[in-house]
């Protein structure tokens, strides 16, 4: 019998929303995303780790993760780069998320640029669905990922919050 992976939630506010963070027993960030997506949140684990393979409770526990995002919403940047993150995913959506996180904070790259840095320039389609079904949001910063045009493109968390999120990073950083 397989057993089943805990996780634990928790719910912060944050300036542009309620945020659901789940963790593991080990602390790992395993999914970040926004309240008013839960629902996709909860297919996404669900895709990965199997319907009956995780347990999900609620916690109302501050823990380093979430007082990390807190710092991050409050101009403390750098206060999320070293989180432990740990997915379910293809090998590939994998190595896009991994380079995501060397993404510099107040920078942005575009789809083709991005296939260009895992060594898989004609890529760019498949870049762009791995960064749409990264399950880390702003830890693993797919907002820093635009069109070829410098365009705004989709962001699973609305581009409202992926204009809100650069523009934040970009104030910070001045």
């Amino acid at each position: 019998m397989t057993e089943v992976l805990q996780l634990f939630v928790n719910r912060i506010d944050t300036p542009i929303g309620k945020m659901l963070v789940v963790s593991d027993r080990d602390r790992n960030l395993r999914a970040v995303d926004w309240a008013d997506y839960e629902a996709r949140m909860r297919r996404l684990l669900c895709l990965h780790y199997g319907k009956s393979g995780f347990r999900l409770d609620p916690t109302h526990d501050l823990n380093r993760l979430t007082d990390a995002i807190g710092s991050y919403f409050a101009g403390e940047l750098e206060a999320i780069d070293d989180l432990p993150v740990e997915t379910g995913g293809t090998p590939f959506q994998r190595q896009v998320w991994r380079a995501l996180r060397k993404i510099r904070c107040g920078m942005t790259v575009s789809y083709a640029q991005l296939a260009e840095r895992i060594g898989r320039p004609a890529a760019v389609r498949a870049v762009g669905l791995a960064n749409g079904s990264n399950p880390v949001g702003v830890v693993v910063p797919c907002h820093r990922v635009i069109g070829s045009d410098g365009s705004l493109t989709g962001y699973g968390g609305g581009i409202e919050r992926k204009r809100w999120l650069l523009e934040h990073e970009q104030r910070a950083l001045r």
